[in-house]
């Protein structure tokens, strides 16, 4: 099962089991990948790199890309047990949540919903006993709900803009 991660997503999660040669070669095929792909882009568009280039930079500036990402296997690091868990947060407890939540590599995403929680957090991690112990440690923000996940049926997607 894959995800999708940033390079910067992928130097964090993999920070603990992985040695710095490895965080390089991470960082060296991010950068690798952008290149190749500027240049796949310019020959489909008729346009020279260096135009793409600018014209990506310029999206980038206005909000519409918000980077480039490579699909990374994390069970290939030992992060097999992926989960979903609600969290009800209080309103009052969000500005000492958000950096909590943001200083935990394993969470893969949080998202502010509406419903009976308050949040929605991705995680994955390599145990059973590992991902309790974080349940434990986000009950000093509130109730949780947690479903871990047997089997994806269907990956992260973006929406196609035909």
């Amino acid at each position: 099962s894959n995800t999708w991660f940033s390079s910067e997503a992928v130097i964090n999660f993999c920070s603990r089991t992985s040695s710095r040669t490895v965080r390089l070669v991470f960082n060296a095929v991010f950068a690798i990948s952008a290149a190749f792909w500027v240049k796949e882009i310019a020959k489909e568009v008729y346009l020279s790199s260096p135009a793409v280039s600018a014209r990506i930079s310029r999206l980038e500036k206005e909000g519409i890309l918000k980077g480039f990402h490579a699909q990374v296997n994390y069970e290939a690091f030992g992060y097999g047990i992926k989960a979903f868990i609600n969290l009800s947060v209080e309103p009052y407890q969000k500005k000492e949540f958000y950096p909590f939540i943001q200083s935990i590599p394993n969470v893969l995403e949080c998202n502010c919903v509406t419903g009976d929680y308050s949040m929605l957090i991705e995680v994955a991690y390599q145990s059973t006993v590992e991902l309790d112990h974080f349940i434990n440690e986000l009950q000093q923000f509130g109730h949780t709900k947690t479903l871990i996940v047997f089997s994806t049926s269907m990956e992260h997607r973006d929406i196609s803009f035909e």
